[in-house]
């Protein structure tokens, strides 16, 4: 029964192959594949040749010719494009490419068999890009270009977008001027009519930062510990110093400095660095508060509280009237500034003993400013000290010699009176 079964194989593969060896049914075999391989590339070659170019279409092409002026380049149809010699071109006016390189390109022009390709996106390409930033929620840079009624117009890779003057800023904008010719990152939040309706948002993307710096922020840093900062804005209550991008703590003015000051300015310049301790830390309606401390990062100047009429004594045995001396501003008032001139004595210069000296500058004067100041009168009681802005020590030259005047005049008018006297009685 198997012998049988095996002679039916044979008579089969006779059948088949003509009684062939099996060294011809192996050549048959070969011949068989590549007459399919040969099909196979014949029918991707028809497709190609079938196959329509539309502007807009990206392709990478092999460089076949490279002229003086064009560049023609293979597009995987039966017709080549042809891209302008100078989009292959350096900054130097170098040519970056060779002949059988490969490169992308976009079409930009299909007439019949004239196809025109360029490096540069077309305004579809650009359009398709924003979309799928749109919908895949991805930022992308733009630049503010101009402003316009409600906010500004955005330069997105060559195509406008508006943002609302509130979607510039995680803080308020009054003046959008500012912001003109900047470059950020924004979020597009609407994308209609194909690309012609774009409206952008930079607030979000600061928003999302500023969620996740104070999440590390919060994290890392605890209660009592000393931080790094930068003064990012001043107001009369206080300063807000940006601990991490997106992260602001506030200084209130009492935490500022030791001594009392009428306002932050005073003390601290918008973009100086400075050391705070961090007091408080909360979370309200999702936004993290911080209270800081600037003044409790420094040690604190305690001069030693003198006896009673200890400050007297050392005012009449240290100062006379009109020495010239330098001293460190430990107080600002409106009425005046209080100079320390010798450890926990200190004198107050009036405000209005400035007026007639625009070269003192008084209203830049700030705490911790050191000042040459002049002593105008010491209390005998109590030992207060009055200063004065230093006068000129030959200010008082003019008044010896009007002085002087009188005297003069005083000899004169005797003299004549004496003559008219004289006349008189010779007359009698």
């Amino acid at each position: 029964m198997g012998n049988k079964k095996n002679s039916d194989f044979v008579d089969q593969l006779n059948s088949e192959f003509g009684g062939m060896s099996s060294e011809d049914a192996d050549a048959s075999a070969q011949s068989r594949q590549e007459k399919e391989d040969f099909a196979k590339m014949l029918s991707e070659s028809l497709k190609g040749s079938q196959k329509k170019l539309k502007v807009g279409d990206r392709i990478r092409g092999k460089i076949l010719v490279l002229g003086a002026e064009d560049v023609f380049v293979s597009t995987g149809t039966q017709n080549d494009g042809v891209l302008n010699r100078r989009e292959l071109l350096n900054e130097k006016g170098e040519l970056q490419f060779k002949q059988d390189d490969v490169i992308d390109v976009f079409v930009t022009q299909v007439k019949g068999s004239d196809v025109r390709l360029s490096r540069n996106p077309t305004d579809k390409n650009l359009a398709e890009d924003l979309e799928d930033a749109f919908d895949m929620m991805l930022p992308v840079q733009g630049r503010i270009v101009e402003v316009c009624k409600g906010g500004v117009r955005v330069n997105l890779k060559g195509k406008l977008a508006f943002c609302p003057i509130s979607q510039i800023d995680v803080n308020h904008v009054a003046s959008a001027e500012e912001f003109v010719g900047k470059s950020f990152e924004f979020r597009i939040t609407q994308f209609t009519e194909n690309g012609r309706n774009i409206v952008v948002s930079r607030r979000k993307l600061l928003e999302e930062e500023r969620e996740l710096n104070q999440g590390s922020f919060l994290e890392e840093n605890k209660d009592g510990q000393v931080v790094q900062g930068k003064v990012a804005r001043l107001e009369k209550f206080g300063a807000f110093v940006e601990l991490a991008p997106g992260v602001d703590g506030l200084v209130h003015i009492s935490e500022i400095a030791w001594s009392r000051i009428g306002d932050p300015s005073e003390v601290l310049t918008v973009g100086q660095e400075v050391s705070v301790k961090i007091l408080k830390r909360e979370t309200l309606n999702g936004r993290a508060k911080i209270s800081l401390s600037i003044k409790q990062t420094q040690q604190r100047e305690t001069p030693a509280t003198p006896e009673k009429g200890s400050a007297k004594a050392v005012a009449s045995s240290k100062f006379s009237i009109g020495q010239i001396i330098t001293g460190k501003i430990n107080r600002k008032e409106v009425y005046g500034i209080f100079v320390q001139i010798d450890g926990g004595v200190s004198g107050l210069l009036h405000k209005s003993k400035t007026f007639d000296h625009p070269e003192f500058h008084y209203e830049k004067l700030k705490v911790g400013d050191e000042v040459t100041i002049q002593i105008a009168e010491i209390n005998p009681t109590d030992g207060k000290i009055s200063l004065q802005v230093p006068r000129d020590p030959n200010e008082d030259d003019w008044r010896s010699h009007v002085q002087a005047s009188p005297q003069s005049l005083g000899t004169f008018g005797g003299a004549l009176g004496s003559k008219l006297q004289a006349a008189l009685s010779k007359k009698k």
